[in-house]
């Protein structure tokens, strides 16, 4: 294509390229499959149909927006377009004089709904709109509105989406082709035929450990708790369904709903305390069964301390149960006693194992928590040969974290070998230009199929990679990797329907 440098699309891009010209288009491909090059080779051809209008890139963060930015840069012309990065550190009054003459826009959602919403420009002279991770394109309010700006604004229009994973069922599929007014969807997975000879081969493996007996001991006592207040919301009339976690964090939203219209009956009030000590309990069952030991321990640690501070009477009362007791006590000495959760030694095993076939091997373990992080990257370190480093987000209230500085420095130490294994919590999973890795280690399944596409497409793009779960037995770990499972199933079936209804909507319009 004319004005690309260094770059050529493959087959199933410019197939993909060719449907954006003609629709507005919900870009599906996994991690590492090329959605940018599309949306760049689109951006090329909208600028030269309309000159001297504007492309516009949107993406949830700003380290997201920025390596689309380097990725344009790199392969096009230095003479091409001028290019800005819109980001909340720029003040309005610059970006309203860089609005004027910018030719290809970057940035966060957020920033531009502001800069709408005050007036400092509007988007008729858009004549492309990319909304980059688009199954955001749902929550996420300001990418919403900027997407209903456009539509309302823009003399030519033309929307792309792109995304690993949408969703897995029709509504929210169907949800994010509205906002976007999505005309076509393009998917592709490893399966598809003209992806197929592009991807290397995966080996995928899951690895089962069993609770040891100690483990079991605390989880049950725990569990006995966590039993007597199902029973008492269910004797209350107020929990119907299964009580998952899910379900009784919607329980708890309804309660305080029925609290807020003024229904203070003695069951409600009750019912409130209740639902909220077996949510805790819900997670500190998570925690011992799937996590770490450490990791449980500080969060009993952090429920005493909030009993301490008379932060709530559930939570006093929670922690005076002789079986809550029982549990943190037990822990602690399991603990002294230098026991963890089986999957921590697995992992070093199977990090060990990796090292010794192949001395430049890079791998990402993915975990759910920052306290997972923390514990496994400590223990990795030990191994010969190993120099990991914790990834995960910014800084919250309280907590620790990596500045956008930071994650960075890892990511570029992570790509020059100097780091070989990454530690990444959920901020590895989306968009960021990580390098190819040998090996991605799941340290628990994750009951979404977005997360698990996500984290399964780090591998097995430009040399053959392994992709390993490992999974606690007779715990929520293996119902969590089931559920995944099906769910992707699910998202392939919605969009194969949503595709045939668009089709049939587009005939019906050419009679």
């Amino acid at each position: 294509m004319e004005f690309l440098k260094d770059i050529s699309p493959r087959d199933y891009q410019q197939k993909i390229f060719e449907t954006c010209i003609e629709k507005n288009c919900l870009v599906v491909l996994p991690t590492g499959m090329g959605k940018t090059l599309i949306a760049l080779m689109l951006s090329v051809y909208r600028m030269k149909k309309f000159p001297g209008e504007k492309i516009l890139f949107l993406a949830p963060t700003r380290p997201l927006a920025e390596q689309h930015q380097i990725f344009f840069k790199k392969h096009l012309p230095e003479l091409f377009g001028e290019m800005q990065l819109f980001t909340g550190s720029v003040e309005a009054r610059s970006r309203k004089k860089l609005w004027q003459t910018a030719d290809i826009i970057f940035s966060t959602p957020q920033c531009i709904a502001n800069d709408i919403k005050n007036k400092l420009y509007d988007l008729k002279g858009v004549c492309l709109l990319i909304e980059d991770e688009a199954h955001r394109c749902l929550k996420n309010y300001d990418y919403t509105y900027v997407a209903e700006s456009y539509k309302k604004d823009s003399s030519h229009q033309r929307i792309i989406g792109l995304t690993a994973s949408p969703g897995s069922d029709s509504q929210t599929i169907r949800q994010i082709c509205k906002n976007l007014s999505i005309e076509e969807v393009e998917l592709r997975t490893r399966d598809s035929e003209d992806i197929k000879h592009n991807i290397q081969e995966l080996e995928f493996k899951k690895i089962h450990v069993d609770l040891p007996p100690e483990f079991l001991e605390i989880k049950n006592a725990l569990k006995k708790i966590h039993d007597s207040y199902i029973d008492e919301l269910k004797s209350r009339n107020l929990l119907f369904e299964i009580p998952t976690k899910v379900n009784l964090i919607k329980l708890q939203k309804k309660i305080s709903h029925i609290l807020a219209m003024g229904g203070k009956s003695f069951d409600i009030f009750k019912g409130m305390s209740a639902c909220a000590s077996a949510i805790k309990l819900q997670h500190a069952l998570e925690l011992i069964e799937t996590q770490t030991l450490q990791g449980f321990v500080n969060y009993l640690k952090n429920l005493m301390k909030q009993a301490a501070d008379l932060k709530s009477k559930a939570v006093q009362e929670l922690v005076k149960r002789p079986e809550f007791n029982f549990a943190f006590i037990n822990a602690n000495n399991l603990l002294a006693k230098k026991m963890e959760h089986p999957k921590v030694e697995e992992l070093a095993r199977i990090i060990e194992d990796e090292k010794s076939y192949n001395p430049r091997f890079k791998t990402i373990v993915f975990s759910q928590y920052r306290d997972t992080a923390v514990l496994i990257t400590k223990r990795l370190n030990e191994i010969l040969g190993i120099n990991a480093k914790i990834f995960v987000g910014q800084m919250k209230k309280g907590d620790t974290g990596l500045s956008q500085k930071e994650q960075k420095k890892v990511i570029e130490d992570f790509s020059s070998g100097t780091i070989n294994v990454l530690c990444a919590t959920s901020i590895g999973e989306e968009g960021l230009d990580i390098p190819e890795v040998n090996l991605v280690v799941f340290y628990e399944p994750v009951a979404s199929a977005i997360r698990s596409i996500q984290r399964s497409g780090r591998t097995a793009r430009l040399e053959k990679g392994k992709l390993i779960v490992l999974i606690t037995r007779k715990t929520r770990d293996e119902s969590y990797y089931y559920v995944s499972r099906a769910k992707e199933k699910r998202m392939h079936s919605a969009i194969k329907e949503i595709r045939k209804e668009m089709y049939e909507k587009d005939f019906q319009r050419t009679l």
